[in-house]
């Protein structure tokens, strides 16, 4: 098998995260901070290293402002309904993931808040300002992709950052697609919150996410339960991390989380995104010279886009693709909406979708040639 669907989840995952998981399995299964026995207090000192390797890697001063959750769609979950309040106002961008729209438009039909939809321009400057449009004197948040998980189109969001803060607007970033390819760097970029899937750039378990807090403002509790800490008190308590934790934690796959964070600093971020980027590089040649095939991600070139590659073949619906390339040649792609109709509804893709193509680390230039090979002949056969 041929994976290229690592925008859904990266497979293979690098070996010191299977390690880490079954030792975690094996030593830590006990309930960190529950007890003062030494399997939960072992079992807490590993969370802690997780934590510290977390803020290390975003440059988040605080380790204890790093939040465990179940995916990148907790976090942003946590994010807009422990903020936005009656009568609020949101901001997104036309590429946002179903993650961001449908909590938003739940909250919207239940009269709690309104949102507007910013176009994405054809430039950062036209972005900027139909972002700057889309702001009202009841916008309290803006929530937007770092890069899309369509086209892997990279979004201006540091001075979409600075924009929301000129207007006293939290901003929160949705880094699903970047986290572990793209620097973050919360002292420097100053988003308020970042919301990451510990299962994609950063080769954890799936069931694992990530939301950092950089601002003072603490998101209200999704979820309410037991911490083991100020149990009581009958209200969840109001410092950090223990506000926005509740219940049993996935140990082991936070365990696996950090030796995947642990493994990302290790080969470095700007390494893996030239390497992978490379391989998109090629594909985007290759695809280009085919009849009949229309590439709607942005040419692959310096920091235009994230290593993610869409494309459709005429006359043919991008599932018929899919299941070729799985049928007859092993290889593993994502076809459809890849839930995120808003970003297909501004490409133009929006009855049929895509076919997504997105290599990992672990990706080789043999299987980009293969890819292409199973293309051509698909081409030629239709």
């Amino acid at each position: 098998m041929i994976y290229l669907d690592n925008a859904a989840t990266t497979t293979p995952k690098p070996s010191a995260v299977i390690r880490s998981v079954n030792e975690a399995l094996r030593r830590f299964s006990a309930n960190p901070g529950r007890s003062g026995h030494t399997p939960s207090v072992m079992a807490a000192g590993e969370l802690y290293r997780a934590r510290k390797a977390a803020a290390a890697l975003f440059t988040l001063d605080k380790e204890e402002n790093v939040i465990f959750t179940q995916n990148c769609t907790a976090a942003l979950n946590t994010v807009m309904k422990g903020i936005l309040k009656q009568g609020d106002h949101a901001v997104i961008s036309s590429l946002e993931h179903n993650a961001v729209l449908r909590p938003l438009e739940n909250l919207r039909q239940k009269g709690v808040v309104t949102y507007t939809v910013a176009e994405v321009g054809e430039n950062d400057d036209q972005t900027l300002e139909s972002f700057r449009k889309a702001i009202n004197s009841h916008t309290r948040l803006i929530i937007c992709t770092h890069a899309s998980n369509v086209s892997g189109a990279i979004l201006p969001v540091r001075r979409l950052c600075a924009l929301a803060h000129s207007y006293g607007v939290l901003f929160c970033l949705d880094a699903a697609q970047s986290a572990g390819v793209l620097p973050i760097d919360l002292q420097d970029d100053g988003y308020d919150f970042v919301c990451c899937a510990g299962h994609k750039g950063l080769y954890g378990p799936m069931g694992t996410g990530l939301l950092l807090v950089n601002s003072s403002e603490i998101p209200a509790t999704l979820v309410e339960g037991g911490t083991g800490s100020e149990s009581a008190d009958a209200l969840m308590p109001a410092y950090l991390p223990d506000h926005l934790e509740s219940g049993t934690q996935n140990v082991p796959g936070i365990i696996g989380l950090s030796a995947g964070i642990d493994f990302v600093r290790s080969r470095g971020i700007e390494n893996i995104y030239r390497q992978e980027l490379a391989h998109i590089r090629y594909l985007y040649d290759g695809l280009s010279k085919l009849g009949g095939v229309r590439i709607h991600s942005p040419l692959a070139q310096g920091r235009e886009s994230v290593p993610v590659l869409s494309f459709t073949v005429e006359g043919t619906d991008s599932e018929t693709v899919a299941s070729f390339l799985n049928d007859r040649y092993g290889i593993a792609v994502r076809a459809g909406l890849h839930c995120a109709p808003l970003a297909h509804r501004s490409m133009g893709t929006l009855s049929g979708g895509t076919v997504r193509v997105s290599p990992s680390v672990f990706t080789h230039r043999q299987d980009m040639q293969v890819f292409l090979f199973a293309m051509n002949k698909f081409v030629h056969s239709s």
